[in-house]
């Protein structure tokens, strides 16, 4: 049986804007379980291929995360933005779940 993580087209996966559906699942239970479509959706938004990714960085383990931005090119340092800092990982993982899903769909992700 073939999941996310073997599938070869998860990392191309195209996000439809109209799938709040999906953010709403995230939303209420960011560690999962997850269904088969908002693995390959996490998937994509995570290792898919795009420039200025987002991601966290540890401050404190266990304890305190900052927002962070991968390079656009490889081998240059990840920039990380001191002054958006969680204490929360949902939170935290909720903060860049939104920028990436602008990222991939070019809109504000908004839910009812």
């Amino acid at each position: 049986m073939m999941d996310h993580t073997s599938d070869p087209n998860a990392a191309r996966y195209v996000l439809d804007p109209r799938r709040t559906d999906l953010a709403r699942e995230f939303r209420q239970c960011i560690r999962g379980p997850h269904s088969e479509e908002l693995k390959k959706l996490l998937h994509r938004m995570r290792w898919g291929g795009f420039p200025g990714r987002y991601l966290l960085a540890v401050l404190e383990p266990g304890r305190r995360w900052a927002l962070a931005q991968m390079p656009d090119e490889r081998g240059q340092k990840v920039k990380v933005f001191h002054d958006v800092v969680f204490d929360s990982l949902d939170e935290a993982e909720w903060h860049v779940f939104r920028l990436r899903w602008k990222a991939l769909t070019a809109s504000e992700l908004k839910l009812d």
